[in-house]
């Protein structure tokens, strides 16, 4: 009790949301999910930071599947080109195998260590307006309104960089600039804390995130839950993903950075091991044992510390869900880079897990 003393007491302030799911397997080894709820509430607004790359991979992938061109595939080279004003391009990627730039190469970058650029170019691939409308028509209430990372304007978010896919210099497929005609329009304003810095200064009213990302727990979840156990969810929830898709998400999802020789993850020890598995191992430098594997997306951003995981312990034969956020940015002032991470946010996670 001693290590939730000060979350329990904080809960608010602190915006904790938890959600446990027990996983109970039938005698044909079908899951069945019993959940558990704290503090959860979709209309109390956090910043979801790179959780929500882990849909925008899914739906990179399904994407391809629906071209149906021949030749074109995740592993197909994918360069983009500026067209608009904000726009990169992009024609090399010297941490793959083959020094060129592709979706599945984005997908591991993503998935591994959370890689911002691999996230907005497959932002480019798919489009804002495609983005939105596919994960609504699945059911899903969250909205992906900008690249990570890029201080962009609105404007300059419904615009997407062009992408040509080619292989041994034939061009397979070439989108053209995707535009969203129309500005995603937010239900209701949010304003968070009491203040914000800008250009080296402290703005003393609430910081504005009513035109940021919006990614609620329970759909986090519920989007873990569409890649684990497919078989198990509404169908109009799936993604519509190969086999060999759905291993390759599932593969780099729970891999370290210290498996992973492309990129060369393994060489740069800044890549602990907890990287991007913050429950059960906060930030701590120790090795994860091999038979726990941790099949999940983090995040963290603005003072939000997130983790939606699947946790599996092959060794004690247990398995459960677990997602997670708090708001480390105990002063209310954001993006000054003053955050209560070390402190607060991952020996919560840890203990947690």
């Amino acid at each position: 009790p001693h290590q939730f003393k000060r979350i329990l007491k904080d809960r608010d302030t602190l915006q904790v949301q938890i959600i446990y799911t027990q996983i109970n397997r039938d005698s044909l080894n079908r899951a069945h999910f019993k959940s558990f709820y704290f503090n959860v509430d979709s209309t109390n607004y956090f910043y979801p930071a790179s959780t929500v790359k882990l849909p925008q991979v899914l739906l990179a992938f399904e994407k391809l599947n629906q071209l149906q061109i021949r030749g074109l595939n995740e592993f197909t080279p994918m360069f983009n080109d500026s067209v608009y004003a904000g726009q990169f391009s992009v024609k090399k990627d010297s941490t793959s195998e083959n020094g060129l730039p592709s979706v599945a190469h984005y997908a591991k970058k993503i998935l591994i260590v959370s890689d911002n650029d691999a996230f907005n170019r497959l932002y480019e691939f798919v489009g804002q307006k495609e983005t939105n409308e596919r994960l609504r028509a699945k059911g899903y209430n969250m909205r992906v309104l900008h690249r990570l990372e890029r201080p962009l304007t609105p404007d300059q978010n419904r615009h997407t960089e062009a992408v040509r896919f080619v292989r041994h210099d034939s061009l397979i497929y070439s989108q053209p600039m995707l535009i969203n005609p129309d500005s995603i329009k937010p239900t209701r304003k949010v304003f968070k804390g009491i203040g914000y810095e800008k250009d080296g200064k402290i703005i003393h009213r609430p910081f504005n995130f009513t035109y940021k990302n919006f990614y609620p727990l329970q759909e986090q979840q519920e989007i873990l839950k569409a890649v684990l156990f497919p078989e198990m969810i509404n169908p109009k929830k799936r993604f519509n993903l190969t086999e060999s898709q759905h291993q390759f998400v599932m593969k780099y999802m729970s891999q370290l950075p210290r498996e992973t020789k492309y990129p060369a993850y393994q060489n740069d020890k800044n890549y602990i091991d907890a990287y991007c598995k913050f429950l059960m191992h906060g930030d701590g430098h120790g090795k994860i044992p091999d038979h726990i594997r941790i099949f999940n997306k983090v995040g963290d951003a603005y003072g939000y510390l997130l983790d939606n995981a699947y946790i599996v312990d092959f060794k004690n034969n247990i398995e459960f869900m677990l997602s997670a956020v708090i708001n480390t940015n105990t002063d209310g002032i954001y993006n000054d880079s003053t955050y209560e991470y070390k402190e607060l946010g991952y020996p919560f996670m840890k203990n947690l897990g």
